[in-house]
Order: C-alpha cells, then sequence, then structure tokens
C-alpha cells in the first residue's frame, strides 16, 4: 500500500502521460489527417491542467519524500516527452523514491523492497 500522497502523484502521472498522447492523437488527426479539430482544444486544455498539476505535485513530493536535486530534475523532465510521467512513476515505485524521510506522516508504507532486507520476500 502506498501512501495518499504517492498516490495522488501516480494518479496525476498516468493521466497527464496519457493526455499528452491523447493530445498527439488529436494533432495528427487535425494536421495530418486534416479532419476537423480533432478535439485539440478540449484536450490541449485537459492536458495542460494536468500538467501543471503534475509539476505543483512533484514539487511538493519533493519535500515529502525527501528527494535529492537529481530525482526532482528527472521527474520534472519526465513532463516534457510523450509517456514519460508514467515511466517516472513506475521507476520512483520500484526503486523506492516513494518511501521519503516524512513517510509516515504520510501514512506512506513501503511497496518495494529489495531481497536480502529484513521483511522482502524471498
Amino acid at each position: 500500500m502506498v501512501g495518499k500522497a504517492a498516490t495522488v502523484f501516480r494518479i496525476i502521472a498516468v493521466a497527464e502521460a496519457l493526455s499528452w498522447a491523447a493530445l498527439l492523437a488529436g494533432m495528427f488527426v487535425k494536421y495530418v489527417i486534416e479532419f476537423g479539430e480533432g478535439g485539440v482544444p478540449v484536450i490541449g486544455m485537459v492536458h495542460g491542467i494536468l500538467f501543471v498539476a503534475y509539476v505543483v505535485t512533484t514539487l511538493a513530493l519533493h519535500r515529502i519524500f525527501g528527494w535529492d536535486g537529481k530525482t526532482l530534475l528527472l521527474a520534472l523532465v519526465a513532463s516534457v516527452p510523450p509517456l514519460c510521467t508514467w515511466w517516472f512513476e513506475l521507476w520512483a515505485l520500484r526503486s523506492g523514491k516513494f518511501d521519503g524521510p516524512e513517510i509516515d506522516r504520510h501514512a506512506g508504507v513501503a511497496l518495494y523492497l529489495p531481497r536480502g532486507r529484513e521483511g522482502a520476500p524471498a
């Protein structure tokens, strides 16, 4: 089970990635196929809102989970290429980035423990 802060981040990261992909598909319909607007105005606004939410959430989690500057930069850069926020979210989960110093305060527990550590499955 992941804490509330990490769960919110994970949902926003996946939603931002999917909205990026939808925006690219809409732009393909609009500019390549030239079949109307392709939903670009609506999808573009939704993606913009999710992008800002991702950046704000990332900056908040940086403090909550004690991410170093390198992890913060990677999280922010991941918001630019399509689907990379989803990749970052999976990487952060698997590498224990959601298990920071404030984890108890934000109702989080370790989801990933490397083999050989106490409490890890054999």
